[in-house]
């Protein structure tokens, strides 16, 4: 039974890879060339099959299809994101291009489509380096998000043309998809929080987008993706990208062990993938430069450009498609480029500190509007967080203090409040360019209600660090994490709970008129 082999051999090997602080995806592709080697010299059978090859197209649609979900144009129209993924790809193409026709004596067409497949940086490391750093809504996360997206796009046009697939009559049916929206909101509305979720994901990415644009000859990759981005707006659409985050995953496994299982790599493969693991450093720094011309800070452009300083694995997509001969040569190079780029991204702030005499002169002195420092003028209660518990505070104090301004980090949420009439301004507590360009002359009280128990840390922290001697007071679900957020600065952390059924009580005794001793919160 291969595929027992398969999966034996991707989780020891995935799994010794993580315990070295690297992503499990490398021991995938470790695994299938092992597996390679195994039946080119024991009775061991790994050969590529029909089915390894089609779970791994499974997870190809899965993963453009989660892609699609993030596509928000928001993200994505600005100049730093557009103008720096279009310059950065035509900008490698130009100088990669002509380097490897000389170095590697090869046809104009295999050098531009190696240059191409290597101009992309890495989705999955850079969604999870910052992930794992809490710096996904900080303003470098989200330049390096906004960057990779549109080098998604840029690779699904490649994949589109190098298929040479020529669509049908059908096919400008495509273009009354979008009036299929409300009907996909309902969907995923009524879908629930369980398995249906997972097999609505599922129906989507595979079978109306995969099966439904082959149909009328388009990519199936391409409909994977269109019918992300039509859910991309929709409230729901991260919970179901992470409904559909381990199946997508799983399904990739069986796309780097088929490029493993493939074949071992020769002297030619090594010597490209050292050649250009060697180039690596020109593809960080050029996103710097180009990155400061859009007037972003010194240290913004070289985080930014730090977590897309790896080759991707959508070049492996794209070759697989185009110069599937490459193949071995593309996987060894993404694989090195990540043993490279993983402990980098981990030191990435401290690394900065390092070098920023060097390269902090090289700066526009005018600021990127994202990041002026802001000022809270005469504010005197700040809320931080304006989801539901964030906005009900909002709306009781109000009233009572005119002078009261709310932040949050998601762009949506702000422009929304904003039209409500609420004075919120965008701002991210676990950005340190947030704290570093902060104001607050006239601040007197502050209310955590963020939805994660870091951010309310990393803002009772600075604040305190700010020398900021108000009120901070916080909610919690969990009684370890009230006291961990009460040592970390704040004067009080409540229990959501708790007060839930605090106020439930004191409404019951206002509209029974009952009578009893005071009320108080076990925390």
């Amino acid at each position: 039974m291969p595929e027992a082999i398969w999966i034996s051999f991707a989780f020891v090997i995935g799994l010794l890879v993580k315990g070295i602080g690297l992503p499990p995806l490398v021991g995938y592709l470790a695994a299938g060339f092992v597996l390679s080697g195994l039946a080119a010299n024991t009775s061991i059978t790994a050969e590529p099959t029909d089915v390894l090859a089609h779970i791994a197209h499974l997870g190809v649609l899965l993963l453009l299809f989660t892609v699609g979900l993030k596509l928000k144009l928001r993200s994505i129209i600005s100049p730093e994101v557009i103008g720096g993924s279009l310059l950065h790809f035509a900008i490698t193409c130009v100088v990669f291009a002509p380097g490897l026709y000389l170095l590697f004596d090869l046809g104009w067409t295999t050098a531009l489509m190696l240059a191409i497949a290597l101009s992309f940086s890495s989705t999955v490391l850079a969604a999870k380096v910052l992930e794992s750093k809490r710096e996904l809504r900080a303003f470098h996360g989200r330049v390096a998000i906004g960057i990779l997206i549109m080098q998604d796009l840029i690779a699904l046009v490649v994949m589109s043309l190098a298929a040479g697939k020529t669509p049908s009559e059908w096919a400008l049916i495509v273009f009354g998809l979008p009036l299929l929206r409300p009907l996909l909101y309902k969907l995923l509305d009524a879908s629930g929080h369980d398995e249906l979720l997972v097999l609505l994901g599922l129906l989507l990415a595979l079978v109306v987008g995969g099966l439904g644009f082959e149909a009328v000859g388009l990519s199936s990759e391409l409909g994977a993706l269109v019918f992300g981005a039509m859910l991309a707006n929709h409230p729901r659409s991260q919970e179901l990208a992470k409904s559909l985050w381990s199946v997508k995953e799983i399904f990739l496994v069986g796309f780097f062990l088929q490029i493993g299982i493939g074949g071992l790599p020769d002297q030619q493969a090594l010597i490209f993938a050292v050649v250009a693991a060697l180039l690596l450093p020109l593809k960080g720094i050029l996103f710097y430069f180009l990155l400061l011309g859009f007037r972003l800070r010194a240290r913004s452009s070289f985080l930014t450009s730090l977590s897309l300083t790896n080759y991707s694995e959508f070049g492996l997509i794209v070759a697989s498609i185009a110069l599937p001969e490459w193949l071995i040569p593309l996987a060894i190079t993404v694989s090195l480029s990540f043993v490279i780029s993983a402990p980098l991204n981990r030191f990435a702030h401290s690394l900065f500190e390092k070098l920023a005499p060097r390269i902090v002169r090289f700066e526009s002195k005018k600021r990127h509007p994202d990041e002026q420092p802001i000022s809270l003028g005469d504010t005197r209660v700040l809320v931080m967080g304006m989801g539901r518990t964030g906005t009900a505070t909002y709306d009781w104090l109000q009233p009572h203090e005119p002078k009261i301004m709310g932040l949050d980090s998601d762009p949506a949420k702000m422009e929304k409040h904003q039209q409500e009439g609420r004075n919120v301004v965008f701002a991210d507590a676990e950005d340190n360019t947030f704290w570093q360009g902060l104001h607050m002359p006239a601040l007197q009280s502050v209310v955590l209600a963020m939805n994660d128990i870091e951010g309310k840390l990393i803002a009772a922290r600075m604040l305190r660090k700010l020398g900021f001697e108000g009120y901070i007071v916080a909610h919690t679900m969990y009684a370890d994490e009230a006291e961990k957020i009460r040592i970390a600065g704040a004067d009080e952390a409540y229990l959501t709970m708790s007060e839930t059924g605090v106020a439930l009580a004191s409404h019951l005794m206002d509209k029974s008129g009952l009578q009893t001793a005071q009320v108080r919160n076990p925390v």
